[in-house]
C-alpha cells in the first residue's frame, strides 16, 4: 500500500509516470500498475489520462491533500528506523550554494565524518532554490526556499550582499564616498538563476536610508564566484552576497567599497523536514552545522552592518 501511494503522489506532483518513475527508481509501467491498484482499493478514478500529461480529478485532488502528510510522516519514520536504532547512518543528500559549499561548509567535512563515519556525503552544490520534499534531499542551506508543509527552517546568519573592487581598480579610478558616485563605475551584476534577471536591490545603511546601486553594466555573469573574479581582474566594482566575497577580502584579493551600504538579502537558513520522525544521520547534520556556525562565528562574517 505505502509504494502505491508513493506512486499516486509522486505521479500528481511531476505530472507523468514517466518522470515519477525516474523519482522513485522504477519504470512508468510500475508506476501506472501501482496507481490504477490504488485506484481500485479506494474506489474512484484519480487521475485523467491522455498521452500528454495526468491531470488529477476532484477525487484525486481531494485525496492527495488527505495522504501527502501523513506519506511524509511515514517515509520519515521509515528513514528513523531504518538509521540503525539510533545510529547515524547512511546517504545524506544535501543541497547548498556552489561558493559558499565549497569556501564554508568542505572545510568542515573531515571532523564531521570524524564524528559520523557511517555517512555517506551526498553533497549538491547548485545557486538554485531546490525542491526539498520532491527532489528527495535530506536537508538544504541557503535563502528563499518555499517552506512546503512538514518542513522546518533554522535560520543560521543574514545574508547580505556588498560592492567589492581590486584595490588596482580603486586606484585608477575616482574615489567612491557616496552611492551616487557609483554611477561613474564599470558594474559587474549576477543574473538570477530562476529569472534571468539582474539582482539590483537597494543598498541600505545603518540609518535604513536606501540608494539604487546604479553602475553602469560593464558585464553579467550568473555565477557569484565569476563575479568576484571579474572583480579581482579589475573589471570593475560586483555586488555579490557576503559568503562569496568574504574569502577575496579576508586574503586581500578584494576590497569593499562604500563600508557603510550593503544589501539585505534576509537569511541563510538550514532547511530539513520535521522533527517528528527526523532520520538520525540529518538530525546530527543540524546539530553539527548550528554547532560549527556558532564556534566559527559565521553569523557575525556574514554579516555586512
Amino acid at each position: 500500500m505505502l509504494g502505491h501511494l508513493e506512486c499516486f503522489v509522486s505521479s500528481a506532483e511531476n505530472g507523468s509516470f514517466s518522470a515519477a518513475g525516474r523519482k522513485l527508481g522504477i519504470s512508468s509501467a510500475a508506476v501506472g500498475k501501482n496507481v490504477t491498484k490504488l485506484e481500485t482499493i479506494v474506489g474512484v478514478r484519480l487521475f485523467q489520462r491522455n498521452t500528454r500529461k495526468l491531470i488529477l480529478t476532484e477525487e484525486g485532488e481531494r485525496f492527495l491533500q488527505e495522504v501527502s502528510g501523513g506519506l511524509l510522516s511515514i517515509q520519515c519514520a521509515l528513514k528513523g528506523v531504518s538509521s540503525g536504532g539510533g545510529v547515524a547512518a547512511g546517504t545524506l543528500k544535501v543541497s547548498m550554494g556552489t561558493a559558499f559549499g565549497l569556501h564554508f561548509v568542505m572545510p568542515m567535512l573531515p571532523d564531521f565524518l570524524a564524528r559520523y563515519p557511517a555517512i555517506v556525503p551526498d553533497w549538491h552544490f547548485d545557486n538554485r532554490k531546490v525542491d526539498l520534499i520532491g527532489e528527495h534531499f535530506d536537508a538544504a542551506m541557503g535563502g528563499g526556499i518555499e517552506l512546503a508543509q512538514g518542513m522546518i527552517a533554522r535560520e543560521l546568519a543574514p545574508a547580505h550582499g556588498v560592492l567589492v573592487a581590486s584595490a588596482a581598480y580603486l586606484q585608477r579610478n575616482t574615489a567612491i564616498r557616496q552611492p551616487e558616485q557609483l554611477m561613474n563605475h564599470a558594474g559587474i551584476f549576477i543574473r538570477s538563476p530562476q529569472t534571468g534577471r539582474i539582482r539590483n536591490l537597494p543598498l541600505r545603511n545603518a540609518e535604513n536610508e536606501q540608494r539604487a546601486p546604479s553602475m553602469e553594466i560593464k558585464m553579467t555573469v550568473n555565477e557569484p564566484d565569476a563575479a568576484a573574479q571579474a572583480a579581482e581582474m579589475g573589471l570593475g566594482i560586483a555586488l555579490i552576497a557576503m559568503p562569496n566575497a568574504l574569502p577575496y577580502m579576508e586574503s586581500g584579493r578584494l576590497v569593499r567599497v562604500l563600508s557603510g551600504w550593503y544589501v539585505d538579502r534576509g537569511s541563510v537558513h538550514l532547511y530539513f523536514p520535521t522533527t517528528k520522525f527526523l532520520p538520525t544521520k540529518t538530525r546530527v547534520f543540524v546539530d553539527f552545522m548550528i554547532e560549527q556556525f556558532r564556534l566559527q562565528k559565521l553569523a557575525a562574517r556574514f554579516d555586512a552592518r
